[in-house]
């Protein structure tokens, strides 16, 4: 029987495609809910990006205010009008989209999703484009595990409550990464190697790293699974 594969991210919001790429390569996926948000500016938890007439924009999922090192599946959603500003400037900048009526009731049932907490809204978001993609992948959650530590401590104590050898890692945590740990564990670390794909994209030169919504828009859903599995 071969090692299952392991993937570990934060729970982001309608993550780009190369979140994405590591769930079709991977067995599980391991959300990492108890993650503590350290800086609100720069953290992509609770919001991506998508392309306007104007260039980039953000699509922001409104919350309470959270002081900093709280944990992910501690943050709640606000009672502000966030879903109807984004589901407006998302019909707005895609109803001329192609392939905008397949993909636009998907949106409005995420939408509608009523929930306390941030990441079950963001894991939501995340299964609705797991099922367009056609990913199966296992779900496990950090919080589940009775875990301790932070950083490679905490992906090195999930990874062996889940006796596990095989680990796909993204390229964003090559900055902190500490390979010796790994080795100690019997873990093999396997670095995703992602090259973002170009496809037709509305109003001009074409922008990578964008919410994944970008491209099923764009380019529908079976178009879209192409893509992805020439992405393997």
């Amino acid at each position: 029987m071969k090692e299952w594969l392991f993937v570990m991210h934060q729970p982001d919001f309608l993550p780009y495609l190369g979140f994405f790429h590591r769930l079709m390569l991977a067995d599980a996926y391991v959300v990492l809910d108890i993650v503590k948000i350290s800086d609100r500016s720069r953290n992509w938890t609770n919001r991506d990006k998508i392309k306007t007439r104007n260039g980039e924009k953000w699509l922001t999922v409104g919350t309470v205010k959270y002081p900093r090192g709280t944990p992910i599946n501690q943050i709640r959603l606000n009672s502000t009008d966030w879903r109807n500003d984004n589901l407006n400037l998302i019909k707005a900048n895609y109803l001329k989209a192609r392939y905008f009526n397949e993909i636009y009731p998907n949106i409005q049932e995420l939408y509608n999703y009523e929930c306390e907490y941030l990441y079950e809204f963001n894991m939501r978001s995340i299964m609705m484009l797991n099922e367009l993609f056609g990913i199966q992948v296992e779900i496990l959650y950090a919080h589940d595990l009775d875990v301790v530590g932070s950083k490679n401590e905490l992906n090195v104590d999930i990874l062996k409550k889940l006796d596990a050898k095989e680990y796909l890692s993204g390229i964003g945590a090559r900055d902190f990464h500490n390979q010796q740990l790994f080795d100690e564990a019997g873990i093999n670390v396997i670095w995703q190697d992602f090259k973002h794909p170009v496809y037709p994209q509305q109003f001009g030169e074409f922008i990578p790293y964008l919410s994944s919504i970008d491209m099923l828009f764009n380019c529908g859903i079976e178009e879209s699974r192409r893509i992805m599995r020439e992405l393997l």
